[in-house]
Parts: C-alpha cells; sequence; structure tokens
C-alpha cells in the first residue's frame, strides 16, 4: 500500500512538473526569471529534506540573491552555476550558508525526522522529491522551514521537534499555506 502511494505521489508530481517546465524559457514575464530560479534550486541532485535554498530576484537588472543553509559545500557551487546558465541573469550574489559537518547535528538530524514526520498528520509533508518542511541543524540548534497546510499541524511539528533529547533550541519558521 505504502509503494502504491508512493508511485502515484511521484506520477502526480511528474504530470505537476511536465506543465510548468515550457514557461521556463520565456522572458516575456519577469515571474518566468523567478520560475526558472526556482527549478533550478530544486533540481540540485543533492538538495535534500535537510537543506533550505532561497533566492530573491531583480527582473529589472537580472540579479539573483541566493541564501539558505546546506549540509554539502558542492550543493552551494552546485546552485550557483546552474543560476548563472539561466538566460536573463546578469549576475548571482551567493550568501548560501554551508552548515558544519558534525555527527552530533546528523544524529539531530535523524531523530528529528523521526520524531516529526513519523505523527499520523505530518508524514505527507515529508513525500515526494522536494518536500514541503526543511529540517536545518546547526550546531544542535533546528530550525524547521517550509509551508504547512494549517496552524495545528505548524505547531504539532514544532511540538515534535522541541521532544528530540540533545537539541539546544528550536525556531518554528514553518508558513502556513494561503487559501
Amino acid at each position: 500500500m505504502k509503494r502504491k502511494i508512493q508511485a502515484i505521489s511521484l506520477a502526480v508530481a511528474l504530470a505537476a512538473f511536465t506543465f510548468t517546465v515550457p514557461m521556463f524559457g520565456r522572458s516575456d514575464h519577469p515571474r518566468d526569471l523567478a520560475d526558472a530560479v526556482r527549478h533550478q534550486l530544486v533540481m540540485q541532485p543533492y538538495y535534500s529534506i535537510f537543506d533550505d535554498l532561497s533566492y530573491q530576484v531583480n527582473a529589472d537588472t537580472g540579479v539573483v540573491i541566493l541564501s539558505g543553509e546546506v549540509r554539502l559545500p558542492i550543493l552551494k557551487s552546485d546552485a550557483e552555476h546552474s543560476v548563472k546558465k539561466i538566460p536573463g541573469v546578469t549576475q548571482v550574489v551567493n550568501n548560501i550558508k554551508v552548515l558544519p559537518l558534525s555527527s552530533f547535528d546528523n544524529q539531530i538530524r535523524r531523530a528529528e525526522y523521526r520524531a516529526i514526520f513519523s505523527f499520523g498528520s505530518l508524514y505527507r509533508y515529508a513525500q515526494g522529491a522536494n518536500p514541503s518542511v526543511h529540517i536545518i541543524v546547526d550546531n544542535g540548534h533546528v530550525t524547521l522551514t517550509g509551508v504547512v497546510d494549517n496552524e495545528a499541524d505548524k505547531n504539532m511539528a514544532y511540538i515534535r521537534a522541541n521532544g528530540v533529547p540533545g537539541v539546544f533550541s528550536v525556531t518554528n519558521a514553518l508558513r502556513v499555506k494561503e487559501g
């Protein structure tokens, strides 16, 4: 049953992606540049639930500012290089922070993942190629980023994350989906 749900989720994600890809090549709308940047970032092969990439685009000047936190230095450089290749991008400012390598943080990442996504109503936020909730761990401090469907899920994720032993602090930066 679980494999069937995963296969259906993958098929839906691929179908949605198929319909959005053609608009990335156009440059007649300022929004297309932001869509192209987003597309390049989520397509990074090392981008995971434990990384958080964000960006700002000035469509008038073609300047893209990358920010966020990643576990692997190669993800930082790959993100910059892939965004530089987008037509219409004139400059990339790379403010992505590489998190320190730490086996302690890796243990917390695994424990946070289990605590949050093993809870009944939260497991859906970890599914798909680009999960909607990300767990950032920096020297024992946890930040939850991304989007959830409602305030109850936001609060439950925070409670579950805060219950993991060895965590110094939890920041709940989750946003509730509008509409």
